[in-house]
């Protein structure tokens, strides 16, 4: 089956895919006839198991011994590795300084600190090595970095991700002036406020909207009439569709940059 993006067999590695915005990539990468692997804690609802072209490796993508494995067994099974998506992420809203919940209760911790930059930012530096390794050997390859709007502009309650993702974006940057040599291309997407992810979850909402001094249905009014020009929150399929652009032979002069999905969304 060739398609316009003539993505058909190419080895794709997808981290995140159980849901929200990696398993809309997973699912468009399939459609385009890619042959995906997906990395992640744990499988989701397990759909696409025993589907022709999917296969799922459960690993900790924070941990380098699990990384390292992983991709290793993927490179011995099939000689090769044509992108990878770094999307597994997590968020947990917090203030710097919570001085109206009891006990601080959404005021960063450690430990809420600690599992954003161990997922956000140490995975997608352990997942690019392992894998860039390989891509060096074929002279040949992409790597999307999923990062947020949040992490170019900041944004209220929730500075820690939003560092976690502006890292990324540096890593985009660095990565594509050092690999770029190697016939490799590293760019990176920032979606916005979209209908549904991962993230999305009552008790992110309440979070978020008590960090921000508001309630959740101020909050939910204010993703699409306040804060968007465009006036809607965007589809995952939006996002999906960019990203396999982005991994095809379309966008072969397309490297470094970082782009806002964001229906013009530039505030945190």
């Amino acid at each position: 089956m060739q398609t316009w993006l003539n993505l058909q067999d190419k080895i794709i590695i997808v981290t995140g895919g159980a849901s929200g915005i990696g398993l809309a990539i997973v699912e468009e990468l399939l459609a385009q006839g890619a042959n995906v692997q997906m990395v992640d804690i744990h499988g989701g609802d397990g759909q696409y198991e025993g589907h022709k072209g999917y296969q799922f490796w459960p690993t900790d993508i924070s941990s380098a011994k699990e990384v390292n494995h992983t991709v290793a067994e993927i490179i011995q099974r099939f000689g090769r590795i044509d992108g990878l998506v770094n999307n597994a992420g997590v968020n947990f809203p917090r203030l710097l300084v919570d001085e109206k919940a009891p006990a601080g209760q959404y005021e960063l911790n450690e430990a809420a600190f600690e599992k954003m930059f161990n997922i956000n930012q140490k995975g997608v530096f352990l997942m690019s090595q392992a894998v860039a390794r390989q891509m060096v050997k074929q002279h040949d390859g992409v790597i999307v970095n999923v990062s947020s709007e949040s992490g170019l502009e900041g944004s209220e309650g929730q500075s820690c991700y939003a560092a976690t993702k502006a890292a990324l974006n540096s890593f985009t940057r660095s990565w594509s002036k050092e690999l770029g040599k190697h016939g490799i291309r590293v760019v990176g997407i920032a979606p916005g406020i979209l209908e549904k992810t991962g993230l999305r979850t009552p008790e992110y909402e309440e979070a978020l909207a008590w960090t921000r001094n508001i309630t959740v249905e101020q909050l939910r009014e204010g993703y699409t009439k306040n804060a968007i020009p465009i006036g809607r929150a965007g589809r995952l399929a939006e996002v999906a569709d960019f990203v396999c652009y982005l991994l095809s032979e379309r966008a072969s002069y397309i490297t470094v940059v970082t782009t806002n999905i964001a229906g013009g969304k530039t505030r945190g």
